[in-house]
Parts: structure tokens; sequence; C-alpha cells
């Protein structure tokens, strides 16, 4: 009986080392899981003594704080009244000066809605002419009306520093504002230049080819950094090659789909089966290609 019981504890002890060395042949084990980044933060521009990035989540707003007050932008608070509470609160612990204005990038709610506790403390928004238009035709609960708007250009000058806004045409949307700090060479953009990644969703109310125009208008502007409504591969900011990149991307899939279009293949066979390989490893590829490519179906399909 005691050479039965030392047998198995043997055999026991092999199988145990066995599997030990099968496991340890599969591959090496899997380091622990990176920690996640906070839900929100705020960080000054590097190189500037007054530029912040303000980001929630997976969203972005930048303000800039001059001796006489603040100018934000995006209050970003779409389901997420924190959000705004939290950026307020985040701007107040930069500065003691009052938040003079909000400006909208453009009129989806994902970026501007949320904004009352910015106009509660006193802020004056802005927003081009179409964000105010549509705007006031959807009545959100959740934002603000701006209370002044922009049709081609404007500048704000607040104690030292000027800020230009300026609208490039139909994109993303139609009330799109591109916000450039003249000194800094920093813009402010908001979906219709994403950093190294396909737009997806951006694309379904957009202007295809009015869109490739108004990126052609701000690789005209001077400027050296990009600062987008959502954050680069890595949080970093946008450049001018980012969005040449880009605007050879939607080229580019204009220029396929046009090609099948006529062939007679959308919606589905485009959608289904077209790849464009080139961008394969920008974030974002597999889950946003297919709005790409429906909305030049839209277009070059349909005519719409």
């Amino acid at each position: 009986m005691l050479r039965i019981l030392h047998s198995i504890t043997y055999y026991a002890l092999m199988a145990a080392v066995l599997v030990g060395t099968a496991q340890a042949q599969s591959g090496p084990v899997q380091p622990a899981a990176q920690p996640s980044r906070p839900t929100f933060e705020t960080k000054k521009v590097e190189g500037t003594d007054n530029v912040y990035i303000f980001r929630y989540q997976n969203h972005q707003a930048m303000f800039v704080v001059t001796r006489d007050g603040v100018i934000a932008t995006d209050p970003i608070g779409y389901g997420r009244p924190q959000a705004v509470t939290t950026y307020v609160a985040e701007i107040k612990k930069v500065t003691k000066q009052p938040i003079k204005y909000l400006i909208y990038s453009h009129h989806h709610f994902d970026h501007i809605a949320g904004g009352k506790p910015f106009k509660d403390a006193g802020a004056t928004i802005i927003a081009h002419n179409n964000a105010k238009a549509r705007l006031a035709v959807l009545q959100d609960p959740a934002t603000v009306l701006p209370d002044e708007t922009v049709d081609t250009s404007r500048t704000i000058k607040l104690g030292d520093t000027s800020i230009e806004l300026s609208y490039v045409g139909l994109n993303h949307s139609d009330s799109s504002l591109v916000i450039r700090l003249p000194h800094e060479k920093i813009i402010f953009a908001v979906d219709f230049i994403p950093v190294g990644s396909i737009p997806g969703r951006a694309m379904i109310d957009s202007y295809p080819l009015e869109w490739e125009e108004s990126l052609k208008k701000v690789i005209a502007m001077d400027w050296e950094r990009l600062i987008p409504g959502h954050p680069g591969p890595g949080g970093r900011l946008g450049t001018r090659e980012d969005v040449q990149n880009f605007l050879t991307f939607l080229q580019d899939a204009s220029a396929e789909v046009r090609v099948a279009a006529r062939a007679g293949k959308c919606w589905d066979p485009v959608e289904k089966e077209m790849k464009l390989p080139k961008y394969a490893h920008w974030p974002e590829y597999e889950q946003g290609l297919p709005f790409v490519l429906r909305r030049y179906c839209g277009l070059w399909g349909r005519g719409f």
C-alpha cells in the first residue's frame, strides 16, 4: 500500500512539472495591464505661458489665460454635466481671472453641450452663424445658444492675447471654426482634422469634397501645432503633416469609391469588401472605414 502511495505521489509531481513546462513553452507571461489614464486632466501646452488643454475622457478643449480674463472653448458636457463643472473648477485652479469668453468649435452636442456653468460665470458665448441657426432649431436644453456669431473671421483681443477665429468652409460640419493663436502658432480645430486616425462617425453628415478644400486652407495658415478635439495617438498634438496625411486619405478614399460606384458596387460590396491597406495601421481603421466608404458611396453612388 505504501509503495502504491509513493507511486501516485511521484506521478502527480511529474504531471505538475510537465504542465508547468508546457505553460512556460507556450509563451511568456503577459505583463500586467498598464494603468488607465485619469478621467480628466489639465496641462499647459509645452513652450507656452498661458495655453492649456483640458481633457475629459476622450474629448479635449483649449483655454487661454490672459491678464484680463480667460478665453475657453467647448464645454464638452454632452451627457456628463460633471465634465463642465470640473472644467470650470480646473480653470479656477490655474487662475483667479474671470472667464470672459466661451467659443464653440462647431454645433455638435458632444463638444458644446453643457455650457451653462460658463454662462453663469459671465462668459460671452461665440460660435459661427450656422451653429447658432442650427442650435436655435434643435433647442437642446443642455446647449446654451451663442450670444455672438462669426461669419468668415473675427479677432478677439483680451489682455495681451489675440485669438483669430476663421471659418474655412464646409467639412465635417457647416459651422466649424479654426481658432488660431498667432503668437504661439497654435490652432484648435475639432473633428474635421483628426490626428493620425480614421474619422468614422464624423463622416455621417459631412461635405466630402468641400472638406478637402477646407483642409487646404488650414495647411496654408501660419501655425506649427494643432490641438485636436480628441487626443492624438499617445496624446500628442497634431502637425502640418497630419493635416496633409488626412487630406491624402480623403482623396484616396474618394477616388477608390468613385470607381467602384460607377461600376454599381455601392453600397454593400464597397462597405463590406473595400480596403485601404495603406491606412490599416491608423487607429480606428477597422471600425471607422465603413463609415468613410458609406459617405463616399452617398456622394459618388447617389450624388449627395
